[in-house]
């Protein structure tokens, strides 16, 4: 591991109580969606928090020759911006020093202004939307690559690899799905290309047969969905009802181990394909294993999608605090800012807006009901 250490203004007036020299615990804010649809996601990222932070406890940490305790401060958004926004208030209130969290990109942007404007870090392990860190705010950071590399990456797979040509679009209106694809639509404009339908639900719908009934008269090649598992799942029974035998496609939120048992017999052979942010291969994948392995023991469940990441990205913010001495946002940001670490998830750098640096995607297709990972890009 390596740091660099250069000041950079936070550019934010802070009146933070609560620096390492004044305290002997760390308040660590996690927020993801526990209840509803993807609570099954939220409580993947949540435990991974926990893990990190009682390791970190088990280890010992100590601020400027103090040591201290890290407490896991952990609030539900429900997916829902209004929930988002709130919780994010309540962990301004609580003082915390630090956020992991959202999971979903429509709650992790509304609240990131809340979260700026206290001048609060803010490491999102999940968060894929371009406008995210566009907003420039100098707290925010990811560690996974954002829906402009996510989208292109499909849609060049999509033409040059399975060599579709007509293409339907859904997507569930959410930030998140209208915007990845909406990235994967930019990718498509070549001549012998034809978008057929563009087609959106909602994050909460459970009937798709109207939408479905539409695309299926324009004989597409492939579906791209924009959403999460809970959506895509249903909506692949609904499509083996009708008929539909297009390949479907889709991102990060649908990309998981539980997108099998949703979509039970619709899932098909090598007839689903989607894209998760980050990846390892080589060495980094004995490291990965390792962790999937000690998180399996400790809460006798699986990963389901992003608890590496949320991992790494507690670890980071804890060694960017060490490294800089301090629990105080101001002084650790400039660190945070600068760090190179050596993670789970490979190397984690910033670049100048917030975005991980390099970032991975890894590309999979379903077989046997199971997830098979196909490749890693960068």
């Amino acid at each position: 591991m390596q740091v660099t250490t250069k000041l950079i203004p936070f550019a934010i007036a802070l009146a933070f109580a609560g620096t390492a020299s004044a305290q002997q615990v760390v308040k660590i804010g996690h927020v993801a969606p526990i209840s509803g649809p993807s609570a099954h996601l939220g409580k993947d990222n949540e435990n991974a928090a926990r893990m990190a932070i009682d390791e970190l406890n088990a280890k010992g940490v100590t601020l400027n020759g103090q040591k201290v305790t890290l407490q896991l401060i952990s609030e539900d958004d429900g997916a829902d911006p209004k929930q988002g926004t709130a919780v994010a208030q309540k962990l301004v209130d609580a003082k915390v020093n630090g956020v992991i969290g959202h999971l979903n990109s429509g709650t992790t942007v509304p609240a990131s202004k809340i979260y700026n404007d206290a001048g609060i870090v803010q490491i999102s392990p999940a968060t894929t939307a371009p406008v995210y860190t566009r907003q420039h705010f100098p707290g925010a950071f990811r560690v996974v690559a954002s829906d402009a590399k996510l989208g292109s990456t499909l849609s060049k797979y999509a033409i040059d690899t399975l060599h579709a040509k007509n293409i339907a679009i859904i997507d569930d209106r959410t930030t998140y799905g209208q915007g990845v694809a909406d990235e994967f639509a930019k990718g498509l404009k070549k001549p012998d290309i034809k978008v057929v339908g563009r087609e959106f639900t909602s994050a909460t719908a459970t009937d798709y047969t109207a939408i479905l009934t539409s695309i299926k008269a324009k004989k597409p090649d492939l579906i791209f969905f924009g959403g999460m598992d809970s959506v895509a799942g249903p909506m692949l029974k609904q499509m083996k009802a009708l008929g539909i035998t297009a390949v479907f496609m889709g991102g990060d939120g649908m990309c998981t181990d539980a997108l099998g048992r949703l979509a039970g017999d619709g899932l098909g052979e090598g007839k689903v394909y989607c894209a998760e942010a980050g990846g390892v291969k080589g060495p980094q994948e004995k490291v990965m294993e390792d962790f999937r392995a000690r998180y399996k023991k400790k809460f006798n469940m699986d990963v389901q999608l992003y608890a590496p990441y949320v991992y790494d990205s507690v670890m980071v913010m804890a060694t960017a605090m060490q490294n800089a001495k301090s629990a105080d946002p101001a002084k650790y940001l400039p660190v945070l800012k600068n760090i190179k670490y050596e993670g789970v998830t490979g190397t984690i750098q910033f670049d100048a807006n917030g975005d991980i640096k390099d970032g991975a995607l890894t590309l999979f297709t379903y077989k046997g009901g199971k997830r098979t990972k196909l490749d890693v890009i960068r």
